[in-house]
């Protein structure tokens, strides 16, 4: 179990304070309610949403920013350098000035969304920015020099010149309610969905994958060279995507760009499939359920993506199309997140404790095994909801997703709190 051990070997020896990740983890399951509540409020603009600003606009970017660029800040920072065997950046301070700069961020461009306050709008981009550009420096200060894990590595690269494309056309499109703009809005919000979910989010989580999924299954390594013509491919439908978007490329390349992002991610799958077959753990639990859902979810993205590229689905695509893209995502990180949470929690309480707690010891079940149904019954409410134009289906689909996120909120500070109890006298400062 080669990859397993690897990752293992060197783990403990540059865990982050366990107050860091842990507090990026929690700050998204408080945005992950919140974006549930907001649905909520803006229930009747679901069915037939066209863009612009109001409440329908912060829950999306509750969720996007507030609970799935929240948690790859978190999970990043912690696993990539153990995967890279490179030191941590030392003290705590560039940790926590990304932390808050972030989550004043997302409170601000959610806020100006939500009341249609076009300078709070602005002032929050500007604050993400600002921790996304920090977290961009811890990130390639990590990735620089890194030893071993290559494949991981140059998804962290493309992840990170991603999140550059990601600023940038953010920036133009908040800046447009404001008059200031550089970018036609129409190549923005098509560079802004494509760097943020298939190029920033689905490259760290393709990256990710490849330590998680055979650490957890102890499954060997995925075939080298699978796993680099699947990050190829990917790069390269970015890059058409990127160019389309820009005017610099026929608006035919998209599909291929499209059509090669669909072929990469499959080969993906595949390989996790393989490992997960494979390993010497067979039964995962209801976590692996989520993920491969949320596997399925984006390949069906993908395909939704090229039907409307030959003009299919003209009125129902662009809300199914979001729908599988964004629950794909966030049911793939809730699923990944349920075994991170505990996983990590027992290697701290390791470190200051006589006998290390198994992660099972620390994880409370039954919380996960209701947010497991109710978010599972939201995402299928909401996709039946799309697809009947039903206003009092997003409703329910809402409360049961907010249901939902509170169960994983307790199961969260619960296995926080046993870690404590294990292990009370846990570091409070990150090691150098």
């Amino acid at each position: 179990m080669a990859i397993a051990s690897t990752f293992l070997g060197g783990a403990k020896g540059r865990l982050l304070a366990a107050s860091i990740p842990f507090r990026f983890f929690g700050t998204a399951l408080l945005f992950h309610a919140l974006a549930w509540a907001t649905l909520l409020w803006a229930a009747p603009a679901l069915p037939d949403f066209r863009g612009g600003l109001g409440p329908l606009l912060a829950a999306v970017h509750l969720l996007t920013l507030g609970v799935l660029v929240m948690t790859a800040i978190g999970a990043s920072l912690q696993l990539l350098p153990v995967a890279t065997r490179q030191a941590l950046a030392p003290g705590r301070w560039p940790y926590d000035a990304v932390w808050a700069l972030f989550s004043a961020g997302v409170l601000a461009l959610t806020g100006g969304m939500a009341l249609v306050m076009p300078a709070l709008l602005l002032a929050g981009a500007l604050l993400l920015a600002l921790a996304l550009l920090g977290y961009l420096l811890l990130l390639a200060r990590n990735l620089r020099g890194a030893k071993g894990m290559g494949v991981v590595v140059v998804h962290g690269w493309a992840a990170a010149l991603s999140l550059l494309v990601l600023l940038g056309s953010g920036l133009s499109l908040a800046g447009a309610y404001a008059g200031v703009s550089w970018l036609p809005r129409p190549g923005a919000l098509g560079l802004h969905v494509t760097s943020a979910a298939y190029g920033f989010m689905g490259l760290l989580v393709m990256g990710f994958s490849y330590i998680l999924v055979p650490m957890f299954a102890l499954a060997d390594n995925p075939s080298p060279r699978w796993s680099r013509l699947s990050v190829g491919l990917a790069l390269v439908a970015l890059g058409l995507a990127l160019l389309s978007a820009l005017a610099w490329l026929p608006p035919a390349s998209l599909g291929v760009g499209i059509g090669l992002g669909a072929l990469a991610l499959a080969i993906h799958v595949a390989l996790m499939l393989q490992a997960l077959r494979g390993g010497m753990r067979r039964n995962l639990g209801a976590s692996f359920v989520l993920v491969r859902i949320g596997w399925a979810a984006l390949l069906a993205s993908l395909a939704v993506a090229l039907a409307r590229e030959f003009g299919a689905l003209p009125v129902l695509g662009a809300g199914l199309f979001g729908l599988l893209l964004l629950g794909g995502l966030l049911t793939l990180l809730l699923g990944v997140l349920s075994r991170i949470v505990p996983f990590l929690a027992s290697m701290h309480a390791a470190a200051g404790a006589r006998r290390a707690p198994t992660p099972s010891s620390l994880t409370a079940q039954r919380p996960l095994d209701i947010h497991f149904y109710c978010h599972l019954a939201a995402m299928l409410g909401l996709l039946l909801a799309v697809l009947v134009q039903s206003v009092w289906l997003v409703r329910a689909s809402a409360l049961v997703g907010l249901a939902g996120a509170v169960a994983f909120g307790v199961f969260f500070v619960t296995a926080w709190r046993r870690m404590a109890q294990v292990a009370p006298a846990l570091p409070t400062a990150a090691k150098a």
